[in-house]
This record gives structure tokens, sequence and C-alpha cells, in this order.
């Protein structure tokens, strides 16, 4: 398959700028797999709030709770010129790997000073536009003190206050971008849905660049995705066991907690890294609904929906259920639904 199959027309003003308020406020676009066809999807229109119309009493919600790192690091180069650092993850000898702008103004042993004093020194290249960053004291420390969170590129709109760039669950820090189908999500949304019988697990995976790529390459199987670090602990390995033992359903709530349930139903490993790469077909091993926003064209999420698309149709192929999505994606657009991080959300059953 050609990434250009994974294009698809979206007008700047579909792109959400700020977030719903309330959270759950945003809208919701259901597609029933078992009855859609190629480039037919059933739908229904709703609003996330009442997203408990469409779960059944004994399903398991499967989030991911990692919480986003205030990683976007301002300051100034020695000479007086602006530069950004955005961290994404622990290297093993304790520096970081990062983004770094301006990358040729900032050679290897150079200095980048923040408006706290703090001064980072930027290292090699460890992949590709990445660099090797030394930073001078605790990373959560001085990211709290001096970062900044690291919006996406395309929100041109920065009055979002921090915390709806979280989910209300977030616990262990760690992600360089938020896991934004949970963004939706509110305490009080979650007390109901616990309260019509709705269980609820969590899982980690600390998101990291790869969010921010478009697939590389002619076709898709050119394309390779960066490592991400997860956890499952034990209570919600058994939470699963016991929900798919007893015919119940598992919900994914976001792309990265599919990756996560994906990636141990291969491997058994219950911690780790995974560069799992969902394309069509994918036999899903661990998931049976999908909660997820509308992504970007040519990215690998794109095609990961899609691949779950086709698995709840069985006899279609990976181009009729990419129809089958784009016609949904068409829909919303029509309908006036918002896209990406701060946009509305689809629950794909």
């Amino acid at each position: 398959m050609r990434v250009e199959d994974f294009d698809y027309e979206l007008p700047t003003d579909a792109v959400a700028q700020a977030p719903s308020e309330p959270r759950d406020a945003s809208r919701l676009l259901v597609l029933d797999r078992a009855t859609s066809s190629s480039g037919l999807p059933t739908l229904t229109e709703g609003r996330f709030a009442d997203i408990g119309q469409w779960l059944v009493p004994g399903d398991l919600l499967v989030v991911n709770d990692s919480r986003v790192l205030r990683a976007r690091l301002r300051g100034r180069r020695i000479g007086g010129g602006a530069a950004e650092v955005l961290l994404l993850r622990p290297l093993p000898d304790g520096r970081w790997e990062a983004l770094v702008r301006p990358g040729r103004r900032l050679p290897v042993g150079s200095t980048v000073e923040l408006t706290t004093g703090d001064t980072l020194t930027i290292g090699e290249a460890v992949g590709e536009g990445i660099r090797a960053v030394t930073l001078p004291r605790h990373p959560v420390e001085l990211m709290t003190e001096a970062g900044e969170m690291p919006l996406p590129p395309y929100i041109r709109a920065r009055e979002a206050t921090d915390d709806r760039y979280q989910t209300v669950y977030a616990d262990p820090p760690g992600s360089a971008a938020a896991p934004t189908a949970g963004l939706h999500f509110t305490a009080r949304l979650l007390d109901k849905l616990a309260a019509a019988g709705i269980e609820r697990a969590a899982v980690t995976l600390h998101v990291g660049l790869d969010t921010f790529q478009p697939l590389d390459g002619t076709f898709v199987d050119e394309h390779l995705i960066h490592r991400e670090w997860y956890a499952v602990p034990s209570t919600t390995r058994r939470a699963i066991a016991t929900a798919r033992a007893a015919g119940r359903r598992v919900v994914a709530v976001g792309t990265t907690t599919t990756r996560v349930l994906e990636t141990v139903a291969r491997t058994g490993e219950a911690e780790g890294w995974t560069d799992l790469y969902i394309v069509p077909p994918h036999v899903y091993r661990s998931v049976d609904a999908l909660i997820t926003n509308f992504h970007l064209p040519r990215s690998s999420l794109l095609l990961l929906v899609t691949a779950f698309v086709q698995d709840g149709m069985p006899g279609t192929a990976p181009l009729e259920a990419r129809n089958t999505l784009l016609a949904a994606y068409r829909s919303a657009l029509e309908s006036g639904f918002q896209f990406y991080s701060f946009g509305d959300a689809m629950l794909i059953a």
C-alpha cells in the first residue's frame, strides 16, 4: 500500500485550536463496523458526555495514564539567539533525547541557558534529528520550573491551560505528547460510567517523538516507528483476562493504549519498549472497541485505525476499510466535527 492511499483533504478550520468546555462537551461519532461496508459506514452522532449509551455493564475501559511532561524548554544560545529544546525520553547514561532548535547553530558542546539560570549542554546526534542533551539537575524538577507544555505544532493558539492537555487520571510523568483520546473524560463522567457497571483499568505508555512524524517513504512498509516505553500492572492484566474469559468487551481509550495491549498480546511482556507498527491487515487480539480522535492524513495512527475498522468487517480488504473510515471522516467534516488533539472523538465498535 502507498502512503498516498491514506491521504485526505482537511480544511484548516477543521483543526481544533482549543479544547471543549467542559471536556465531555466534545462531539462523538460512533462507527458500527458490523453493519458497515466498503465506503458506507454506519454512523451515529452524539456527545461524548453520553458515551455510556454505547457502552454496556461489564465493558472494561483501558486508559493510558501517562502524564505529559512540561518538556518544552526555551532559552538563549551563547551569542544571544533564541533556542528551544523539546525533551523526549531519558537515555541510559542519564542524558535525554531531545529535538533541538536551531540545530545547525547548536554544535556538540554548545549550551542553552534557560530563564531559570539552568544551563543545558547539547551533545551528539543519537538519531535522525535527535540530539543527546545533558541536564543540570533532576529532569522533572527542571521541567516543572522551566518547562512549557509541548502542545502540537498545529495548535496556533496557546491559551489552553496546562491541565487541559492532561487527562484527569494522568499519573506517572513521561510523555512528550498527550494520549488525546482520554482528554474527553471528566471525573464526573468516569464516576457515572462506574456507577453503570463500566469498569476501568490503566496501562502506561510514554508518548514520544513518533506522534509528530508523518509516514516516511512512498510505501507504508518503509516507515520505521520509534520505540516507546510501556508498562501494564498486574491488576490490569487480571482485569483484562477476567473480561475476556467472561466474553466482555475491552474498550481501548486511544491508539497508545491499543499499541500497548496488542504488544502484550503478542510478546507476553508486561513492561518494556514497543515499536509495534500496526498496519492493515492486522488481527486484533485484545481490543474489541476503540475510542479515538480524528487523525492526521498520512499518519501511522490513521493506519492503526484503518486496521481496526477492517478487523471488524470480515471479508473486507485493507483499502475497502480505508474507504469506510475516510467516508466517516468526510461525514464528520460535513457535520462540523473538529479534528486532532483538541478535537472531537470517535467510538469504533
